[in-house]
């Protein structure tokens, strides 16, 4: 690791575009007081942020960590830790960081640290693998490299242990998860990366659509009848069909689901992941959507019903309880019109609303590659 003239060492955060870069600047406000504070013996840090896709056609862990070696010699930085928020997998465990303190290098992968406190715990993350870099020229260029604390990558639902490190590879230290936790962690990380609150503003046309089925079904009258003949295990199932139904189209419709041509174990796993991810990023995304129907039917039923026409019509009194109903069956219907207009978005719409940016690039490579 090479030291800088003034005695100040800088830091480098080389992170993915979107979330890894928003984390990287929100925590590079920190660090410098936190490192100096941690690290003792009046050292001093400086921190950069650099926003670059540096995954960029490659998920290979040695790949990347060459890549970052390249640029910390190219710019001269001290330490380099990059950011992204793809799960990286190594000899088919999911990959938490990988370091080299010969170069000064680490290489972490946010899905790994979960879904919960994200930004706390890359913060954290960050800090013990800076610590541990630069430690090593405390303890002289021939000194043993000293592992991190696992404290911050390790939560009680997902074990982190050290991970095999192939002869020619660059890291030097290598911690990984594996097991249905680690699996699970990974999944919520990624599904936290691709934010799927962002997937209700971004279907602008779906929701128009659903909007207007559910105006108009508001006022049916044999909608009126439906619902008050519907029981609630029946309104359950309604609700759950047409949640389903706006899920699987819009998967289906702009080509969310993930296949791989490769045949190893590897591959096979990796497409599981990213699948189980769409699945959940759109199912959270459409159940938001389902939500915001319900409430935006019952303000509506609420202004415009008439409680004797009403009556008149299912032969039931007009109460709260009519209300609710009404407006949860609305919204399944109201769902199924959204599912019909999501139609008219284009694919780029809807992974743009899915997807976080890096992972639509990784696709839109996978779309090019299989073109060829």
């Amino acid at each position: 690791m090479r030291v800088s003239s003034q005695g100040v060492t800088v830091v480098a955060l080389l992170a993915d575009p979107d979330a890894p870069t928003e984390i990287a600047q929100r925590m590079a406000r920190l660090l410098p007081a936190r490192l100096a504070d941690r690290s003792g013996q009046g050292r001093r840090f400086e921190v950069e942020v650099v926003s670059e896709p540096f995954t960029a056609g490659t998920e290979d862990p040695p790949t990347l960590m060459r890549r970052i070696m390249d640029r910390g010699r190219a710019e001269g930085w001290d330490i380099v830790v990059a950011l992204t928020d793809l799960p990286l997998h190594s000899q088919g465990l999911k990959l938490v960081v990988d370091l080299s303190h010969e170069h000064g290098l680490a290489l972490l992968s946010l899905p790994t640290l979960g879904g919960l406190r994200l930004q706390t715990r890359a913060r954290r993350a960050v800090e013990e693998t800076v610590l541990s870099l630069a430690g090593r020229r405390a303890a002289g260029a021939e000194g043993p490299p000293r592992r991190p604390s696992r404290a911050p990558f390790v939560s009680r639902l997902a074990p982190v242990h050290p991970g095999r490190i192939g002869e020619e590879e660059t890291a030097d230290v290598r911690y990984v998860v594996s097991g249905p936790r680690g699996y699970l962690r990974v999944l919520v990380g990624m599904v936290r990366a691709n934010r799927p609150w962002r997937l209700v503003p971004g279907l602008s046309k779906a929701l128009a659509a659903a909007l207007a089925t559910g105006a108009v079904a508001t006022v049916n009258s044999t909608i009126w009848n439906l619902a008050e003949s519907l029981s609630v295990p029946r309104l359950v199932i309604a609700t759950v069909g047409s949640v389903v139904l706006m899920i699987g189209w819009l998967i289906v419709d702009a080509q969310l689901w993930h296949r791989t041509a490769e045949r190893s174990p590897e591959a096979r796993q990796r497409a599981r992941l990213y699948n189980a991810s769409t699945i959940v990023t759109v199912g959270i995304g459409v159940l938001v959507c389902y939500a915001g129907l319900i409430v935006i039917n019952l303000a509506w039923a609420l202004f415009i019903l008439n409680g004797q026409v009403f009556a008149s019509t299912t032969g039931t009194p007009l109460r709260a309880a009519e209300y609710w109903t009404l407006s949860w069956f609305v919204a399944s219907v109201a769902t199924v019109g959204g599912a019909l207009g999501s139609g008219l978005e284009s694919d780029e719409a809807i992974r743009a609303a899915a997807y976080s940016k890096r992972e639509q690039e990784r696709r839109r490579m996978l779309q090019v590659d299989d073109g060829d």
